[in-house]
């Protein structure tokens, strides 16, 4: 079996890394991914996905790399349980296992 994506997008907002209650550091990092065809209306459609990174990866991320910018992120697929009430909540997101940082929005703005 294999578990493994690869995802090319924009960060949607500046990275926060908080210590979770062991002690690890996290980043929650969303990406927006825009499709590469057109819809029904005529225009390209984005699609938002949650990304989860720790320690080091968390840690440079943060430092390096702000909203806007252009990372290519190599992970895996986690399902996610929240119960709310008697409800359960099914979610999926990416665990990040290496992060690339492809173009800083800045340095486009400077050229």
């Amino acid at each position: 079996m294999l578990n493994q994506i690869i995802l090319v997008g924009r960060l949607t907002r500046d990275i926060t890394v908080h210590k979770a209650e062991n002690g690890v550091k996290v980043a929650t990092i969303s990406l927006a991914i825009p499709r590469s065809f057109k819809n029904s209306e005529g225009s390209y459609d984005t699609d938002f996905v949650d990304c989860v990174a720790f320690d080091s990866i968390a840690e440079n991320t943060s430092e390096y790399c702000g909203k806007g910018d252009i990372v290519g992120v190599k992970g895996r697929v986690q399902s996610k349980v929240e119960e709310k009430g008697e409800k359960k909540e099914y979610s999926l997101e990416v665990i990040c296992e290496k992060i690339t940082f492809l173009s800083s929005k800045s340095k486009e703005e400077e050229e």
